[in-house]
């Protein structure tokens, strides 16, 4: 019997497979799959480690019009590199347990999204400058950043932190500079999005045009709170927004706070001229 079940299994994957890669790989256009008479639109969350991006993820792939999980760990070099990102989202990281399931068969999102934490993953920066390609920077101030950061990366030490934040600041700045496109790009920081939730939703329908509203609560995936992901503590699990921060015990120098700081503020002014904000 369990030979069966084994067989019947595996079987089950080939097929599911072979259908996405028919869909994916059979249309010549990297934005396009077969049978789906739109190409996608590419939502990108740029953002930092420890920013809340694990959330708005959970969030936004909530919505019925978008789809993505987490970080693909994808390097974009071309275009081309979306193939790869809808095989991860659509084959890799789905259930298949019993027959409602196989209503995740369609592939008739709007978007499909992935987030980018990490200056190495956005290797042609040519890519900003594609049409069809949203993006949503998400920041947060350095204290609860930093200390977040040290409690994730137990060998980091304090300079390590503020090394890797004020660099993904500095690159986050160039980013929005390069896409130039209020249509195109849109800014949030952590405060708001927790404690201006609703504002913020209304926002991102606009800003995406989609036909549903956003919500506080989430879908729980299978990869939700798994390690290299994203957000792997608990309060991700619990499917919707928690506004009492957990308890960090870590302690940051004022001179690298105020050198991190120094970053934000400059870095935020330059993201709010280039991007669309809650008060456009």
């Amino acid at each position: 019997m369990t030979n069966l079940r084994e067989f019947i299994r595996h079987l089950k994957n080939d097929l599911i497979y072979r259908y996405y890669h028919f869909r994916i790989s059979r249309s010549n256009y990297s934005d396009q799959v077969v049978m789906k008479k739109e190409p996608y639109k590419v939502l990108f969350i740029l953002s930092h480690m420890r920013s809340g991006s694990s959330l708005l993820t959970h969030i936004l792939i909530s919505n019925p019009a978008i789809k993505g999980y987490g970080e693909s760990h994808i390097q974009y070099e071309s275009e081309a590199d979306l193939k790869s990102l809808m095989y991860k989202t659509y084959f890799h990281n789905q259930e298949f347990t019993n027959l409602k399931d196989l209503g995740k068969l369609r592939m008739n999102h709007t978007y499909i999204l992935d987030k980018l934490l990490h200056d190495k993953k956005l290797l042609n920066k040519n890519l900003l400058k594609k049409k069809n390609f949203y993006f949503i920077f998400l920041i947060r101030e350095p204290q609860r950043s930093l200390m977040s950061m040290l409690d994730h990366k137990s060998h980091w030490t304090e300079e390590d932190a503020v090394s890797y934040y004020t660099q993904r600041l500095l690159s986050l700045s160039e980013y929005s500079q390069l896409i130039n496109d209020k249509k195109r790009s849109f800014l949030l920081n952590y405060d708001q999005l927790i404690n201006k939730s609703e504002t913020v939703f209304s926002s991102l329908q606009n800003f995406l045009k989609t036909r549903e509203a956003f919500s506080e609560n989430y879908q729980i995936l299978k990869t939700t709170g798994k390690r290299h992901v994203g957000d792997f503590k608990e309060n991700i699990r619990s499917g919707r927004i928690i506004r009492n921060p957990r308890p960090l015990n870590f302690s940051i120098s004022p001179d690298l706070i105020d050198k991190a700081t120094n970053h934000f503020n400059d870095s935020y002014a330059i993201l709010q001229k280039c991007c669309q904000t809650l008060n456009d």
